[in-house]
């Protein structure tokens, strides 16, 4: 099996765009679709074999063009298609968004094919080893509950433990479900209706919802989440420099692709980056920063430089019991 072919090259996928809509085109919407999806040079290579009917893939009526394809027409997956989509049903995740007949069935129709990856040919070095239990029947029920009620803006009853113990029974509506690398739990973005009218963002770990139950009742208003995800951040971000040796730059985009941040090159070979974060994200942020190496300097805030030496106080003080206790 090929793992790279010309149907998965940028010419393939701008064209079954293309001919995958329904309505007549005119060469300039061809032309600013290709540029859109594709290379400037890619025009000279599809265009013309459009306008002269090489290919056969469009009907032309007048200056309209119009797609060949039927509305029922299905692209058969490849080889190599089927053999990632066998190994997506060995993720224990895969049954928080399938039911069980969907990925029994799935699993029949795929019997013959390998998977393109195993579970146990990847090491994970820096995740937590205390995920959540996605096999859990109650956190399948949890789960797929929150997020039909994220589809449909409904409000949710949730009963929820805190990290502190507490017992805490709230209505909610359900905003955006994150999954977090690192820790390997998913966590829910919820809209609290505060006693004011106003919305206030609140995070919840879906392994500490002990019960969750629709309402009937739908939010009327769109609410811009991304606008209040910014509204909550603390004033001052994160203030890192990164020395870019042993592709130091490349690597902490990755580490910390899942903040918004900003980053500025201040000289030859060193970079700031600005992280931006509210309370609920500074716990994790702070592991990260510390896991990641010598080639990153904290500069500011004060906020987090004090929260930072604080927790390697506490580890410095938890290795020196440690260390007596073995003594």
């Amino acid at each position: 099996m090929e793992l790279f072919s010309e149907i998965y090259s940028c010419y393939y996928q701008v064209l079954r765009h293309l001919l995958s809509g329904q309505s007549a085109l005119t060469i300039q919407d061809i032309r600013s679709r290709i540029c859109r999806e594709g290379f400037e040079e890619s025009l000279l290579s599809i265009i013309p074999k459009i306008e002269d009917g090489t290919w056969n893939l469009f009907q032309k009526d007048g200056g309209l063009y119009l797609s060949r394809l039927s509305t029922d027409f299905l692209t058969p997956l490849s080889a190599l298609e089927k053999s990632y989509l066998k190994a997506l049903l060995s993720d224990p995740r895969m049954g928080l968004f399938l039911e069980p007949e969907q990925l029994k069935d799935l699993r029949h129709m795929l019997s013959a094919v390998p998977p393109l990856w195993r579970p146990e040919q990847f090491y994970y070095y820096d995740r937590f080893s205390d995920g959540d239990p996605y096999q859990d029947e109650r956190y399948r029920h949890c789960f797929q509950i929150l997020l039909q009620a994220q589809k449909n803006r409904q409000y949710v009853d949730i009963d929820y433990i805190s990290p502190n113990g507490n017992r805490l029974h709230h209505q909610y509506v359900p905003a955006r479900l994150e999954y977090s690398v690192k820790n390997d739990k998913f966590r829910l973005l919820a809209l609290n209706p505060g006693k004011n009218g106003r919305m206030k963002l609140e995070l919840l770990n879906l392994s500490r919802i002990q019960s969750v139950r629709p309402v009937e009742k739908i939010l009327s208003s769109c609410m811009d989440l991304n606008a209040l995800i910014r509204n909550s951040y603390y004033n001052e971000p994160v203030t890192l420099h990164i020395v870019n040796r042993r592709n130091a730059l490349e690597r902490a985009m990755l580490h910390f692709a899942n903040y918004e941040k900003n980053t500025a090159k201040i000289d030859e070979d060193t970079y700031e980056c600005l992280i931006y974060y509210n309370q609920s994200m500074e716990t994790e942020l702070l592991i990260e920063v510390l896991s990641f190496g010598p080639m990153l300097t904290v500069i500011g805030n004060k906020r987090f430089l004090c929260s930072l030496k604080a927790r390697l106080r506490r580890q410095r003080s938890l290795l020196s019991s440690q260390k007596n206790g073995c003594v």
